[in-house]
């Protein structure tokens, strides 16, 4: 065995290998699912790092580990700051590590916002089409939150085929419903915009809602909003009231991670005592394993896996590599003399 090479990616070479591969992604995406489905994987709980003088604050450490064809390991570190938008720069920041599976040794640190918001949103995507299975195709959609989940939400729905004959808007910053309204005239979106001052209209009027915003607790109380039945997109984890997840079959990405760090489904399980109110998984949907109800709402909320990190870095890197263009950094193990 030989120590590999250690890389360093920068964001734009990040993406440059993602730009309009949304299809090739979500299909990545899906096929990790499957192997973590299969018990292929490794995925323990995600670490939080909080402060107590920072409360709204939290830096995440997210271990994975692949197996199958292409094994890797590694670990996403990703911080939130949600201060850092009235400051003009982006709330989240993040770095991936990948570690070569025979030797342990790190080969590759690459940036990971950008992965971190495309393997969501290939993960929306995916759950949009597969959930929609069997029920009329969603042809009105409503975005709660706009900032960069959101966007990049939409261009993998659009990249993956969906259009919309309206596009709801709604956020608590009247400055980015209005940034994210430019963003979808200047994308080509087609369909009408409509900008909300309240989440309710654009529930009601919505059949896929998509959730995207940094909400710290359930602010979405009232069941009655969904009484028309949509497909919910619930990637903020935190919006929903245990009444309304109750009142829906309730599809997530991992059980365990999903019921963990007060999550709604986690405040749903502390108020009822049971997990009776959980339908299945994602990877029990693709596999057949779930039919799912054709007269409720129907929520997915996933906790967002470090192993679709960990396959969307390591698709970042190869790329990279594959281009020739690898900025690699030279004798950055020293010591591989065990004697010196």
């Amino acid at each position: 065995m030989t120590v590999p090479p250690f890389a360093v990616v920068p964001g734009a070479q990040v993406q440059q290998a993602l730009r309009g591969r949304e299809k090739q992604i979500v299909e990545l995406v899906e096929a990790t699912y499957r192997l973590h489905g299969a018990g292929e994987c490794v995925n323990p709980p995600s670490q939080f790092l909080r402060f107590p003088d920072r409360p709204s604050s939290r830096i995440i450490a997210l271990p994975a580990s692949i197996g199958g064809a292409g094994p890797v390991d590694g670990l996403k570190w990703i911080s939130s700051f949600p201060q850092n938008v009235a400051a003009g720069i982006p709330r989240a920041s993040a770095v991936l590590i990948l570690n070569d599976h025979d030797t342990g040794y790190p080969f590759a640190c690459v940036e990971a916002s950008i992965i971190s918001a495309t393997r969501t949103a290939a993960s929306a995507a995916l759950a949009a089409d597969r959930l929609s299975r069997g029920r009329r195709r969603p042809a009105r959609i409503g975005f709660v939150g706009t900032g960069l989940i959101a966007r990049y939400i939409h261009t993998f729905l659009s990249g993956t085929g969906w259009s919309f004959d309206t596009i709801g808007v709604h956020d608590v910053s009247a400055d980015s419903a209005a940034g994210f309204s430019r963003y979808l005239k200047q994308s080509g979106a087609p369909g009408e915009i409509v900008v909300h001052d309240g989440p309710e209209r654009l529930i009601r009027t919505s059949d896929l809602v998509v959730f995207a915003t940094v909400a710290s607790r359930p602010h979405i109380t009232e069941p009655s909003w969904f009484a028309h039945q949509p497909l919910v997109l619930h990637v903020s984890l935190r919006d929903l009231a245990p009444e309304v997840v109750l009142a829906s079959a309730n599809i997530v990405d991992d059980v365990e991670h999903c019921l963990r760090a007060q999550t709604s489904l986690h405040l749903t399980e502390q108020r009822t005592g049971t997990r009776d109110f959980l339908t299945g998984t994602l990877a029990d949907v693709m596999a057949g394993h779930l039919t799912l109800p054709t007269d409720r709402t129907v929520v997915f909320s996933p906790f967002g896996l470090g192993v679709l990190d960990l396959a969307v870095g390591k698709y970042v890197h190869d790329e990279v590599a594959g281009s020739g263009e690898l900025h690699i950094v030279d004798d950055f193990f020293h010591e591989l003399s065990r004697y010196g």
